[in-house]
């Protein structure tokens, strides 16, 4: 199973970070992909840490707005800890990725402005 992270780049809604996917390299689910995961800040308790949430259906009962879990448990509750880590590690990845593109760029942009101020002058 790999992870696939499309970044949040419009920042709506807020503390969203980047929707994630598991794509199925082997088994009876090969070829196919889950959605529906979204990586998000935390909010509580100030410690910058981050949430996944788990696709799931929105309902309405009696005009409360309630939503029914698409991926469950079988028996162990602790079952999806496995995934929201994995999840998470491949948001990290990403995140170390874009920052090296970052570092790689930016000097190469640097270079380009010195060159163009030496035309220019």
């Amino acid at each position: 199973m790999t992870v696939k992270i499309t970044p949040n780049d419009r920042g709506n809604p807020p503390g969203k970070l980047a929707d994630a996917e598991l794509h199925f390299t082997e088994g009876p689910l090969e070829g196919l992909k889950l959605i529906g995961f979204s990586i998000w800040e935390q909010r509580r308790g100030g410690g910058g840490g981050r949430n996944v949430t788990f696709p799931a259906r929105q309902y309405n009962v009696n005009g409360e707005r309630r939503s029914f879990a698409l991926l469950r448990p079988v028996a162990d509750t602790t079952a999806q800890h496995a995934v929201r880590d994995r999840i998470l590690e491949a948001y990290a990845e990403y995140e170390q990725t874009a920052a090296d593109a970052r570092v790689e760029v930016y000097p190469a942009f640097a270079g380009l402005r010195r060159a163009l101020a030496a035309h220019l002058h």
